[in-house]
């Protein structure tokens, strides 16, 4: 079991409060992504369900059981971070089971669980390396490694691909997402990076400035924002977004994804002039600046030639254009 409810949890340092009165709920068994801008409380607040923060107020529950003033290594979580934290001197087999073995778990049992743990992450031929030996992706894999073998009730991961490379952080997130299949486990995974949270989680939690502004599965943040924060950080390229008052509309601010609209040379509804073209091989981006829209982004599959300096008319999907109110929530 790995339940966890969050009950009105908030932090203060000092007098700046980081967390404002969180509530949510995870059931057995969800991957469920913490993301948001730097300095929106995500990390902050992973570490108070870890214990390594201690909540100003509200309470932290694990399986039903009250948590907040238990310490980490009490509460069946495991917590991977975004430095590897590996000891030097240790080969991976060793860090993998130091903290079995000073918990006073019997060798053999030691030796079953590395064994299960390195299988799943393909650490076998890795377990007599020391860290030193070890790529950045190898490393990572030992640090979630560290975590699988204590069979925790929550897995923790506060950022955990930031360190490693394009290629490496594609292939670690995909070894993270077989590893939660095969677990059947609770995860909580923080990041910056919306395209981690959008192909990992089954339940994304949009935090700013200390709050949560929406929860819910990744194409339903995607397909339907509550407001304009959600949408211009859900989804890449993110969504553009003009003053309602330069198309002549009452809503405050009209949002259209760059996939959502499209290109001809004749004629459309913004008229534009091509300021650079990215090719990206299976599609690309065009960015226009347009009379009436000012400057937008314009995503086209496949390859499409545009010269800087180019007349362009780009017309919105009317069916897929998102209209905002005053106080950024989406107008029905």
């Amino acid at each position: 079991m790995g339940s966890l409810n969050i009950e009105n949890v908030k932090k203060a340092f000092g007098p700046v409060e980081v967390l404002k009165g969180i509530n949510l709920e995870v059931t057995d068994g969800e991957f469920v992504v913490f993301v948001g801008p730097s300095g929106c409380g995500k990390s902050t607040l992973l570490r108070v369900i870890a214990g390594l923060e201690d909540s100003t107020s509200g309470r932290v529950v694990i399986d039903g059981q009250d948590v907040s003033v238990t310490p980490p290594a009490k509460r069946g979580i495991a917590m991977v971070f975004q430095t590897y934290a590996l000891y030097p001197h240790l080969t991976v087999k060793n860090n993998m089971g130091l903290g079995l073995k000073q918990a006073g778990t019997p060798a053999a049992e030691i030796d079953r669980r590395i064994g299960i743990a390195s299988s799943m992450l393909s650490l076998e031929p890795y377990l007599e390396r020391r860290p030193a030996e070890l790529s950045g992706g190898q490393r990572q894999r030992v640090a979630i490694g560290r975590a699988v073998v204590r069979e925790p009730k929550l897995f923790l991961f506060d950022e955990p691909l930031s360190n490693l490379d394009a290629a490496l952080r594609v292939n670690t997130r995909l070894e993270i997402a077989q590893l939660h299949r095969r677990l059947k486990a609770t995860m909580i995974y923080v990041t910056h990076d919306q395209v981690e949270a959008m192909t990992l989680a089954d339940k994304i939690v949009v935090l700013n400035a200390g709050r949560i502004e929406q929860i819910g599965g990744p194409m339903e943040l995607y397909n339907s924002p509550a407001n304009e924060f959600v949408a211009g950080f859900i989804g890449s390229p993110k969504m553009n977004f003009v003053d309602g008052a330069r198309l002549g509309e009452t809503a405050k601010t009209i949002g259209v994804r760059p996939e959502h609209l499209t290109v001809d040379p004749k004629s459309g509804a913004w008229k534009g002039t091509v300021v650079h073209a990215e090719h990206l091989g299976a599609d690309t981006n065009l960015y226009l600046d347009c009379e009436k829209a000012g400057l937008i982004t314009v995503l086209i599959f496949g390859v499409y030639d545009a010269e800087p300096g180019a007349t362009l008319y780009a017309t919105p999907d009317p069916a897929k254009t998102y209209r905002f109110g005053a106080d950024g929530k989406v107008l029905k």
